[in-house]
């Protein structure tokens, strides 16, 4: 007769603690959308955590429960970016062409479809002024770069693109590329910036693709 009951105490705090962490998981978003608004409206560096505070309407100590500084607001941002890139490395890994993953990657990248480009400049002027902001980025840039290495990787084992420049410098020059087609689309957001990328993808994916090179041709990485 105590089984019954004990399944239906096992069940109910279940329930509990799965109630417990969607509070935790909305609570959470909201505060991280909150900032985002509030440095679109207003920039990173005049946004405190009282202003996020009384936008999301939750307490200060709540708001430290999730992020230990405003800075880490904008790091979870980058995280979900690199979050994209490891669900397109999956892909290319699944077999098939890498290009195409490459391509709608990248492009999506430089159109960024959900992106405010107000939130964008905010964001590129804490990196430009603040330090451990700068610091995230450069951890943020590392780390993308360490994923698209792995994917010009593969295209180069299955013959896609060419092989006398080393995958990093590839991965390096592709994401100054379109990060340089993000900031002039922030800066000017009339631009047709998916257009724009897609072209640019056109030109820049010449050049990557595998073809015969003389020897005194051959790419030399910097020291």
């Amino acid at each position: 007769m105590g089984s019954p009951a004990l399944s239906r105490s096992s069940v109910a705090s279940v329930k509990i603690s799965g109630r417990r962490e969607r509070h935790r998981a909305a609570t959470r978003e909201r505060i991280f959308r909150a900032a985002l608004r509030l440095f679109t409206q207003r920039g990173f560096l005049e946004t405190t955590v009282e202003d996020i505070t009384e936008a999301a309407d939750v307490g200060k100590g709540t708001f430290f429960n999730y992020f230990p500084t405003k800075e880490h607001v904008l790091a979870t941002f980058g995280a979900e970016r690199l979050a994209v890139m490891e669900r397109a490395l999956d892909r290319a890994k699944r077999g098939g062409a890498v290009l195409p993953v490459l391509r709608e990657l990248l492009v999506d990248f430089a159109g960024q479809a959900k992106m405010n480009p107000a939130l964008l400049r905010a964001i590129y002027a804490a990196h430009a002024c603040c330090a451990p902001v700068r610091a995230e980025l450069q951890q943020r840039v590392r780390a993308g770069r360490r994923l698209l290495k792995e994917m010009v990787s593969l295209a180069q084992d299955r013959a896609e693109v060419r092989r006398d420049i080393p995958p990093q410098e590839l991965a390096r020059l592709i994401q100054v590329v379109f990060l340089g087609i993000a900031l002039a689309w922030c800066l000017n957001p009339d631009a047709p910036v998916r257009t724009t990328g897609e072209a640019v993808w056109e030109l820049f994916s010449r050049g990557l693709r595998t073809k015969k090179q003389p020897a005194r041709a051959r790419f030399r990485a910097k020291t």
